[in-house]
């Protein structure tokens, strides 16, 4: 009687032992998918279980550099500028479509939006603006109600706002663009 016990205690401890290192192995392969997609280690931290050293070393050997020092910046007011405003509102709204046809865990659904988002910035031949960093933040300013989306009053798209926007009233960033909006010589930018 006594040995069984001990049986079942000793394959209980190497199933919990087995779990714990396939979990790692899966926290492992989440962080170096959002390192290769330009994450910070604010980033990996938060959406991760894995420690700091260990994430600063799995940087390392993947971008080949140490992680970019210093906070990420703190504003919606980023968001709203006229042509981050359009990029951030694309991206929302293919994050927003996909929550809602797609059963995922929230990391997986950010990067599918953010690759969808860079597919689409590519194949119009524009530079993406919204970084993953900045992605990641824009759904946590959502997601706290911080920034929401709001309908435009004449093409009816949704765009990134703050949450106290009159929408009766509101006009986008396409359909009103400020007097130098599109004026930029930059390649990749937006053009009227």
């Amino acid at each position: 009687m006594t040995a069984a016990i001990a049986d079942t205690a000793i394959k209980t401890k190497a199933k919990t032992s087995t779990k714990s290192v396939l979990d790692e192995s899966r926290q492992i392969e989440r962080a170096a998918m959002l390192i290769q997609m330009g994450a910070r280690m604010q980033v990996l931290e938060s959406e991760t279980t894995l420690s700091y050293e260990r994430l600063i070393r799995l940087y390392k050997e993947i971008a080949g550099k140490s992680p970019s020092k210093g906070q990420l910046p703190f504003s919606t007011d980023w968001f709203l500028t006229w042509q981050e405003n359009i990029h951030s509102s694309l991206f929302l709204n293919i994050y927003e479509y996909l929550s809602k046809g797609v059963s995922l865990d929230a990391v997986e659904l950010l990067t599918k939006a953010y690759r969808l988002y860079d597919e689409q910035m590519r194949m119009a031949q524009i530079e993406p603006l919204l970084s993953f960093t900045r992605a990641w933040r824009l759904v946590k300013f959502v997601d706290a109600g911080m920034l929401t989306r709001t309908a435009c009053r004449q093409c009816g798209g949704q765009f990134v706002t703050e949450p106290y926007e009159n929408a009766r009233y509101y006009t986008c960033g396409l359909c009103n663009p400020p007097a130098r909006a599109g004026k930029s010589k930059s390649a990749g930018a937006l053009t009227l």
